[in-house]
């Protein structure tokens, strides 16, 4: 029995348990449409800009799409068993997957971001089907979850939390390329697409908003080649020694890796990157503040180049090109150049970069964070996003929490600071936060409950990062 189908019938079955006795058994999908009752965007005094890789990457996008059409009332069914121990082992895995998924609802309902960017929230590759994203603002967001955690028995009821504006944008993950790009011998996903996934919309990212996206002046980069971004090379067999790993067949050390035909049409971004103006009503008029959206690959994984960390860099000094106005950049309608010298931004996303250590290349992401348009105070300074949570990690040195220069501004389980909102230096920042509580603190059943799944943390619980934010007063 297949996972998916293994939901479908523990949905139904969820529902007979809540008392449904007719046609209603079966679980219909949502339809793909706005709330009923649009939102009033909030007073434009203060805006939340947050960032979260939810790690809701499914096997598969139907799969995501099930779990989130999961209404409230089964939910609750399944939860009842769960604390009861009368869970079967296909209702178990269900169960798991909605406390997941609760968890970081609760996360966001706790923290109130008026402005999302949800990493790994898989689409259909074209960021068209808008079952999933719906389905999660339905059934999760906007239903009152528990702020100390879907498993905890004591319950603190949180304020439901809507988003009237969102987007789904078109990826490179899963994208299957005509070439061999893995150096296998064959044409096949996950090593061929042009960003890693085992199927197109894998690892996607989305956006939830309370203020008007402006759709019309939204750039897209997602064809902007590797190869058009000054200084940057087809990457070359480096790794020659390594008995792990054998050159292919015909080639020799210091070979470029990419055939000429590849590397002519490799995209720079791994999913995208994306510049998404939203609109703000203030009190001297519309304030426009463009959303920079991406997430880099991971410098990570590589074998006999330095593929993953040369690319981990590019992609993130593309955005110090682009706050720079650099005129080689051009988007995906042609349209040249970078972003104007008096535009209001936040970089936004999982960057995959730590400006202190891990196994990329910091120039980069040190630049990004001290570059001459950027706020340094919220990303180098005194408003730079901490947790307690993570100082106790390291002090615990708890999982691959281990001593860093700033332990309070780390954003993941595996101990670096990968995720970031960087303001333009024009924002007003005054206050910032890494969702990430400690051991003495409310809600860390939502990042920790050893109950749950195989480790009881990162992905069984809620995610392996937390939610990243800053508050800007306009």
């Amino acid at each position: 029995m297949t996972f998916l189908k293994t939901l479908t019938a523990v949905a139904i079955s969820v529902a007979l348990l809540a008392g449904c006795n007719n046609d209603s058994n079966v679980v219909k999908p949502i339809e793909p449409a706005e709330p009923t009752n649009p939102i009033e965007p909030p007073a434009a005094t203060n805006v939340r800009f947050a960032t979260y890789n939810l790690s809701f990457d499914r096997s598969s996008l139907q799969e995501l799409t099930t779990e989130m059409q999961i209404s409230a009332t089964e939910q609750e069914a399944l939860m009842s068993k769960w604390f009861k121990g009368e869970l079967t082992t296909d209702e178990l895995k269900v169960a798991e997957k909605v406390i997941q998924i609760r968890n970081v609802a609760a996360i966001i309902q706790t923290e109130r971001p008026s402005v999302l960017m949800m990493g790994e929230f898989n689409n259909d590759g074209l960021g068209e089907n808008q079952d999933a994203i719906n389905g999660f603002r339905s059934n999760y967001l906007a239903v009152a979850q528990n702020g100390l955690g879907t498993t905890s028995e004591e319950k603190k009821m949180l304020a439901p939390i809507e988003f009237a504006y969102t987007e789904n944008f078109s990826t490179n993950t899963g994208l299957l390329s005509e070439f061999d790009l893995d150096r296998d011998g064959q044409n096949a996903l996950p090593g061929d697409a042009w960003g890693f996934g085992f199927y197109h919309g894998q690892y996607a990212f989305g956006l939830l908003s309370q203020y008007p996206i402006d759709t019309d002046n939204i750039r897209t980069f997602q064809s902007f080649k590797w190869k058009d971004m000054p200084g940057e090379n087809n990457p070359t067999i480096t790794n020659c020694d390594e008995l792990k790993y054998t050159i292919p067949v015909g080639m020799s050390c210091g070979d470029e890796w990419y055939t000429p035909e590849a590397w002519a049409q490799k995209p720079l971004s791994s999913k995208n990157h994306v510049d998404a103006p939203i609109l703000i009503p203030t009190a001297t008029g519309e304030k426009v503040v463009h959303l920079l959206l991406s997430h880099p690959t991971p410098p990570v994984f590589d074998t006999l180049t330095e593929n993953n960390k040369l690319l981990n860099r590019a992609e993130i000094e593309f955005w110090n090109d682009y706050i720079s106005n650099a005129d080689y950049i051009y988007d995906d309608k042609g349209v040249m150049g970078g972003l104007g010298s008096d535009a209001s931004f936040v970089v936004m996303g999982d960057l995959n970069a730590d400006p202190e250590s891990g196994d990329g290349f910091l120039d980069s992401i040190q630049n990004l964070i001290k570059h001459e348009r950027v706020n340094i105070a919220a990303t180098d300074g005194t408003y730079a996003p901490t947790s307690k949570g993570s100082t106790e990690c390291v002090e615990q040195k708890e999982g691959s929490c281990v001593d860093t220069k700033y332990p309070d501004r780390i954003t993941s389980t595996f101990g670096l600071r990968v995720d970031h909102a960087i303001p333009s230096s024009d924002l007003n920042i005054t206050d910032s936060g890494v969702f990430w509580p400690a051991s003495f603190e409310e809600g860390r059943l939502l990042m920790d409950d050893k109950r749950v799944g195989k480790w009881g943390n990162g992905k069984d619980i809620s995610s392996d990062h937390r939610l990243v934010w800053i508050d800007a007063t306009l």
